[in-house]
């Protein structure tokens, strides 16, 4: 499994921006897919998840302004990511792997860039 993130970008807070991961490769029915995101001096943490079945959990921070959904079709998944604030810079990585009890990660994607300006 490969996985291809992209839409990145330099934004003013209070903006939006929608991040999508492309998958190339059978993902195992039973894996979650999730976005990460590491800002600098911080470690790596889980912003969103879905599960195989269509169950979402988001972190408290990204709470009412993060949608994560997945395109099945295109074997693809999104983070709608909107009020955007300055604490949301970081660096963005999708992942497979298993979210719902504790974080295994099996797969990840290369990351892209977002930038929040005050």
């Amino acid at each position: 499994v490969q996985l291809q993130a992209s839409g990145g970008g330099l934004v003013q807070a209070g903006g939006s921006l929608r991040l999508s991961c492309a998958a190339s490769g059978r993902i195992p029915s039973i894996k979650d897919m999730g976005w990460f995101r590491q800002a600098p001096g911080k470690q790596r943490e889980l912003v969103a998840a879905r599960s195989s079945g269509g169950n979402t959990d988001y972190a408290d921070f990204v709470k009412g302004r993060f949608t994560i959904s997945r395109d099945n079709a295109r074997n693809t998944l999104y983070l709608q990511m909107n009020s955007l604030k300055p604490d949301d810079t970081a660096v963005y990585y999708c992942a497979v792997g298993s979210f719902w009890t504790g974080v295994r990660v099996d797969y990840w994607g290369q990351g892209t860039q977002v930038t929040v300006s005050s």
